[in-house]
């Protein structure tokens, strides 16, 4: 669909190494807004619709998974976002919903620009690209050193660990620094939470900022 309107609903997204407790704090972020009577959509990436999901699949099942490139992967994500935008998100942004996203733009910035050594030109345009005028108006990074984060990846891993499990400590520390790098650039649109809180102490953090910003 054509994305030419200003959407009147808001986009959070989180952002976040694995095992950084993103899917909790939506969780607990939704509830919040629901109680305050807005209509709320969740969303994750890779996937969110019946093709998203298929790729995501792809991305991180696929048995031939570590013989991709980073170009592949770079544009699989996008390809997949930009079905999420136009299927799922910019409806729901347009009929005043707030859409909260597990990950959006910014893990390709992070994920394949930074940590996989991709130009940030091309990752940009191709972001760019895939989101329209789709961006979130705030986005949260939950941020635990890399330590903390491989820690829980391990807690949670099954017997086969996916593309994203395997990966090692010297990658975890190049997602954490980018993300780092990205929140103190653009302050005014991310909030940095110390993500070796309580649960219950992040998400009064997290709310806090909200209600402080989408005023």
């Amino acid at each position: 669909m054509p994305l030419q309107h200003k959407p009147s609903g808001r986009l959070i997204s989180f952002e976040g190494s694995e095992g950084s407790g993103k899917s909790t704090q939506i969780s607990l972020l939704a509830a919040r807004f629901v109680s305050e009577n807005r209509d709320v959509v969740t969303v994750r990436e890779p996937g969110g619709t019946e093709i998203g999901e298929q790729i995501r699949n792809i991305i991180v099942h696929n048995s031939k998974g570590d013989e991709m490139t980073a170009e592949t992967e770079l544009l699989l994500f996008a390809a997949a976002r930009a079905q999420l935008v136009r299927e799922v998100i910019a409806p729901a942004l347009m009929a005043g919903k707030i859409v909260l996203s597990d990950r959006f733009l910014d893990s390709s910035t992070v994920y394949q620009g930074i940590a996989r050594n991709l130009a940030a030109d091309p990752v940009a345009q191709i972001n760019r690209f895939a989101v329209g005028n789709v961006m979130p108006h705030l986005t949260v990074v939950i941020d635990v050193p890399t330590e903390v984060s491989l820690a829980r990846l391990k807690q949670r891993a099954s017997d086969l660990p996916d593309r994203m499990e395997r990966e090692n400590i010297d990658f975890y520390t190049k997602v954490r620094e980018g993300y780092l790098v990205l929140a103190q650039g653009m302050p005014e649109r991310f909030i940095l939470v110390d993500g070796t809180k309580t649960a219950d102490v992040i998400e009064k953090k997290i709310w806090s900022e909200i209600q402080a910003r989408l005023t």
